[in-house]
């Protein structure tokens, strides 16, 4: 590959540079700092900078956020400490979505077989009353399926489906949520 020849091509970020420089040096600071512990002012920070967000949610600290413009939350959503939300295309995250310490969603990879290393990226969608447990791991192109449980450093490269249970790397299905936990999370027919 040769990088001295890398572009961009198409892609843009998708938002005016003034309104990016805002974000770097004043948006994204206030919602990464651990010394501004409230998640009504950072979900106020991220909606200024163009983030749909719902009611409920709750921001820890050190979370990042690459393009808040490219970025949807439902109501009633933890996302824990240390996530980054690297977006370079759109993440949505439903309603009641639980994403632990450490959580890293990636958008966006590069061609290894094209000479110039050509950019790639792809949506992500964290469906509902999904949980993705600490350190665990999201690539482009991903959708964790309703009520999916990604445990422990697990690492998603390819869809997931809705009420599985997945672990590893790459992750794998390993059991059926039960239907006492469908009920508990809204999925009644």
């Amino acid at each position: 590959m040769r990088l001295d020849q890398y572009t961009l091509g198409s892609y843009t970020p998708g938002a005016p540079y003034w309104k990016q420089l805002l974000w770097y040096f004043i948006g994204s600071p206030l919602v990464e700092t651990s010394w501004l512990p409230l998640s009504t002012v950072k979900v106020q920070i991220l909606r200024c900078f163009g983030s749909q967000i719902g009611q409920g949610v709750r921001i820890k600290p050190n979370v990042r956020v690459k393009f808040p413009w490219r970025l949807k939350v439902g109501d009633y959503v933890w996302i824990g400490e240390n996530v980054w939300i690297d977006n370079l295309a759109m993440i949505t995250i439903d309603n009641h979505v639980c994403l632990s310490q450490g959580v890293y969603l990636c958008t966006g990879n590069h061609d290894w077989n094209h000479p110039h290393f050509k950019l790639l990226t792809a949506p992500i969608h964290v469906e509902e009353s999904s949980w993705l447990a600490a350190q665990c791991v999201v690539g482009p192109g991903v959708t964790i399926g309703k009520g999916t449980v990604l445990a422990l450093g697990s690492v998603a490269s390819q869809s997931l489906k809705p009420m599985m249970i997945y672990a590893g790397n790459p992750a794998q299905p390993i059991k059926v949520r039960s239907p006492q936990s469908a009920e508990d999370v809204h999925f009644k027919q």
